[in-house]
This record gives C-alpha cells, structure tokens and sequence, in this order.
C-alpha cells in the first residue's frame, strides 16, 4: 500500500514509537513532523484531521486514526511484518493486547503525568510546581513501575512484556513511556536493575531507531537536568 503517512512530534511517548515501529518494520511511510508547542496540533487543517488536536496522526490515503494502539494494531495486520511484533496467534496476541489495554491508566497515565506536573506544566504556565502533588504522582507512578517489574515482567524472569522471545509493540510503548520521567528528573534505571535491564534490552533491539527518536528528549535531560530553571519563573 502507498501514500502512509505519520504526523509525529518525538516530544510525545506514543509519536516515539510509531517512528521507532515504522523503521524498525521496514513499512514504508512518510514522517510529517509537528511542533506541538509551536500550536501545530491548533491549527484548523490539523484539527480536521484529528478534532483531538494530538499526536501521533495515521494517515493510510484517505483512512485516519488518532490512536497510537489503534495504529500499531493497524499496521500490523496490513503489513507483512515480523510476527513477534503482534502475534498471529490467538493467545500470544492476547498477552499483548492484554499490557495494551492496562498501560492506559498504568504507565501511559502516570508517567505522563509526573512530567506534565514536574515540567510541562510549570513551563508553560511559569507557574512552579506544587511540589506535593507532585511528589504523590510520583508516587504512584511507582507502584505502576513495581506492577510492570513484578507481574509483566515476572521480576526478571521474562525478557519482553508479552512473553515471547522478541519484542512486542507491548515493548515498543512501554519503553517509550518509562523513558518520559527523564525529563523530570527520574530515571527508571537507576530506581530498578530489573528494569534497566529490560529497558537496555528494548533499547538494544531497536537501535538505532530508539537512539533516533530520542534524541530530543536526551537534549531535554542534558539542558534542563529534571528541573525548570529558576529564571523561569522570573520574566
């Protein structure tokens, strides 16, 4: 099929991993960049498209989605691609489906929000963070993080998420949201060597794309060290 087309800004978890599953997939596509906090996502033509105002976009000729889930299962049944990335098998595909449908209020929500709490928002506001809030999100993100270790993952036991011997898009969303609270100044890795692990292991497999759509985010964490500069505030 022709005409693929992927809005993407690399800032946004799921955006990261349709650009990393798109490369690593050999899917043929076009990446239109979008800058969110430029207000690409306002416009009226972008809003069309996606009434949601998010990323990431799927644009498969005339066909749409809004939903990074939605996309990964898309491409995965429309494309021939490797089977361990969305297995055919009954069972297999329901292991994955089933870390699919949890992370939504599991690692999608509360890593997001801690960023969102520690740095977006303050950013955006000029506003500092309310430090207990923040610390109770924080909080709970890491009893998600202990779930993922612990049930997912079987404390080590199990090399990938949905439990086959290569990487899943379970893995692909996983790693993309576990890596978003660097830029607020928490590193899973350094809180987990179950989790390093893991997270050096996706990161092994789908390099150089997953060195690729992160490098923004490393520039983040490199300049701004988890926390928005007092100055910030002071203009």
């Amino acid at each position: 099929m022709a005409g693929l087309k992927v809005y993407l800004d690399l800032m946004s978890q799921p955006a990261r991993a349709m650009y990393i599953f798109c490369k690593a997939t050999g899917i043929q596509h076009e990446i239109v960049p979008v800058r969110i906090l430029q207000g690409d996502t306002k416009t009226d033509e972008y809003t069309a498209m996606n009434p949601f105002q998010k990323v990431p976009v799927l644009k498969d000729g005339d066909f749409t989605l809004t939903e990074s889930v939605a996309m990964l299962r898309y491409l995965a049944t429309t494309r021939d691609i490797a089977d361990h990335w969305y297995p055919k098998d009954t069972k297999q595909q329901a292991r994955v489906d089933e870390y699919l449908e949890w992370q939504h209020i599991g690692t999608r929500f509360l890593c997001s929000s801690f960023f969102m709490a520690k740095m977006m928002k303050p950013m955006k506001t000029r506003i500092p963070p309310n430090e207990k809030n923040v610390q109770n999100i924080k909080d709970v993100m890491e009893k998600q993080l202990e779930l993922v270790e612990r049930i997912w993952l079987k404390n080590g036991e199990k090399d990938f998420i949905g439990g086959g011997k290569d990487v899943s898009v379970a893995d692909l969303l996983a790693a993309c949201e576990m890596e978003q609270p660097r830029m607020a100044g928490y590193d899973v890795r350094d809180k987990s060597p179950v989790l390093k692990l893991y997270m050096d292991r996706v990161q092994d497999r789908l390099n150089p794309h997953y060195a690729e759509a992160h490098v923004g985010l490393n520039e983040m964490v490199k300049k701004f060290k988890g926390e928005v500069p007092k100055s910030h505030y002071e203009n």
